[in-house]
């Protein structure tokens, strides 16, 4: 097994952007029922290091190279936060979101907060190095922390742990037609096409309300919920009107957008959205949920939006050009220019790369029960602070309510206006839940 070998270049940009701007880096929250105490988290903590080769792994550079490297790596680093507000969970979000990661020391750090005066509900909080995980293996991960718990407090015997194979570069794991010269000559066309829509739409952003270097940047995080009768409802009006739950999210966030710039006679709005997708599945053979790894890619597509352009009707245009673009392997050409795309953005820090951003990893299959521990919510958000201007949502369903996580960069967008766009936001899906609403809602 290669435990040690060269980042591959997704992997080298995500270290980039976790040096260069502490961001990127994925900060995913678990709600537990039940008391979990730091000897028991540490056990849990011993077993999953063991099992995750990269939870091993430190970066090192070396001869102008970046490396994964399995020797002298730290224990998983724990910190234990004790709280007496509920909501105060999301400042220790904050303060991890906006503090990079050593990864000289570790890929991977742990809060645990306990609630005082309430011993029954405890927030398990993880910040992971984007090289080694995305959303979902982050969110397996935080399954398998609980399910260790779960046997030490039980007393049941922990079988010995097999360590995982450790995963190539996702370069390496793509189609042939990514590879080698062939792979360089695609991911140029790929790269000049994506460049030549951007100057020729022109998409309208949220720019900066206040523009500061990239280093001086901060990351905030407003976080809504839908019940489940809401989300179900939100669900079942996507499924009447032809269209996905991940689009109707993108059509609303460009609505809102779309709201708030439109004036006076403007006949039309031209704007973008980022989409992330999981590509486990499209990889052959097929990559098991149990492997962490950055196993994820982007689609970036254009819109214009008139006066009487439908929420739903873009809502279907957005579904269709995705789908559209995952046939023509969009997800894998991403992944040949991502590096390409970061360096962009470092050396033009005033480029606004979208004008939303839409991440939903969708029904969470894991477990709720964990023996005496009960997981209620579970959620996660990347530390965006790189990307200024751009409205940013994570979104995920656990036991049929959807968690929203809106991330934004400060002080580009001032905390004032993002409140203000997510109010807009859950107003929309709030009209569409409870009113039935049809294919007339525009965006005049």
């Amino acid at each position: 097994m290669i435990y040690n070998r060269k980042l591959g270049r997704i992997e080298q940009a995500m270290e980039i952007l976790n040096s260069r701007a502490k961001t990127w880096n994925i900060v995913t929250i678990s709600r537990i029922k039940g008391y979990i105490c730091e000897e028991t988290l540490t056990q849990a903590l011993d077993v999953i290091q063991f099992r995750h080769p990269r939870l091993n792994s430190q970066i090192v550079c070396s001869n102008n190279s970046l490396s994964f490297q399995n020797q002298g790596t730290a224990k998983i680093a724990l910190r234990v936060v004790r709280q007496s507000n509920n909501q105060q969970w999301e400042e220790v979000v904050y303060e991890e979101m906006n503090k990079g990661i050593d990864s000289s020391q570790g890929l991977l750090r742990v809060v645990l907060v306990h609630l005082l005066g309430d011993e029954h509900i405890t927030y398990l909080i993880t910040t992971i190095h984007h090289a080694i995980a995305d959303g979902l293996s982050s969110i397996q991960l935080h399954s398998e922390i609980l399910t260790c718990c779960q046997k030490i407090v039980s007393g049941e015997p922990i079988n010995p742990v097999a360590s995982l194979t450790p995963l190539p570069p996702i370069e390496e794991l793509m189609p042939e037609w990514t590879k080698g010269f062939k792979g360089r000559i695609n991911s140029i066309i790929f790269l000049l096409q994506l460049g030549f829509k951007k100057i020729w739409n022109r998409p309208k952003t949220l720019g900066f309300e206040k523009y500061l270097s990239i280093a001086k940047r901060r990351c905030n995080i407003i976080h809504r919920q839908l019940d489940q009768d809401l989300t179900q409802k939100f669900v079942d009006h996507c499924r009447q009107e032809n269209t996905t739950v991940h689009s109707a999210l993108c059509a609303v966030m460009m609505f809102t957008i779309g709201r708030k710039i439109i004036k006076g006679n403007r006949k039309n709005i031209r704007v973008n959205c980022l989409s992330y997708f999981d590509l486990r599945r499209l990889i052959e053979p097929a990559i098991s949920d149990n492997h962490m790894a950055v196993l994820a890619s982007s689609i970036m597509e254009f819109h214009t939006i008139e006066k009487n352009t439908s929420l739903w009707e873009l809502a279907r245009e957005v579904k269709q050009k995705l789908e559209v673009s995952k046939k023509s392997g969009d997800l894998f050409k991403m992944i040949l220019i991502a590096k390409d795309l970061i360096d962009f953005c470092f050396i033009y820090p005033r480029q606004v790369a979208a004008t939303v951003s839409v991440s939903n990893v969708g029904r969470v299959n894991i477990p709720k029960h964990y023996g005496e521990f009960e997981l209620e919510e579970i959620s996660f958000a990347g530390s965006h602070a790189l990307y200024a201007g751009i409205f940013i949502i994570h979104a995920s369903t656990f036991q049929g309510k959807m968690l929203l996580n809106f991330v934004f960069s400060e002080p580009s967008i001032s905390q004032n206006t993002m409140e203000t766009l997510v109010n807009n936001v859950m107003s929309y899906i709030l009209e569409i839940c409870n009113l039935n609403l049809d294919s007339s809602l525009t965006c005049n």
